[in-house]
C-alpha cells in the first residue's frame, strides 16, 4: 500500500475545490466548505443545494455525485494532517 501524504483540511480543501471548478460537471455555486476523515476516507460536504423544505433538487444528486469523486480520488493521495 502506498504511503498518504499528510496534508491540512485547509490545502485539502484548496485541491478540492480546484478539481470541482475543473470539473465537466461543475455547477455555479458548487464547493467543498469541510471535509473530514472517516475509516481512511475523506468526506467532504457542502452546499447540497436544498429546496426550501429541505428536499433535494436536480442540483443535488451532481453535488452528491461530486463528493464522492473527490472522496475516491483524493482518499487514495491524501490524509487529514492531525
Amino acid at each position: 500500500m502506498s504511503q498518504k501524504t499528510a496534508i491540512t483540511e485547509f490545502d485539502l480543501l484548496l485541491i478540492a475545490n480546484q478539481i470541482i471548478q475543473e470539473h465537466n460537471d461543475f455547477i455555479e455555486g458548487m464547493r467543498a466548505d469541510s471535509v473530514e476523515e472517516k475509516d481512511g476516507v475523506l468526506v467532504f460536504k457542502g452546499n447540497y443545494f436544498l429546496d426550501d423544505n429541505g428536499l433535494p433538487t436536480e442540483k443535488t444528486t451532481a453535488v452528491f455525485n461530486m463528493f464522492k469523486y473527490l472522496a475516491h480520488q483524493l482518499s487514495k493521495e491524501f490524509t487529514i494532517q492531525n
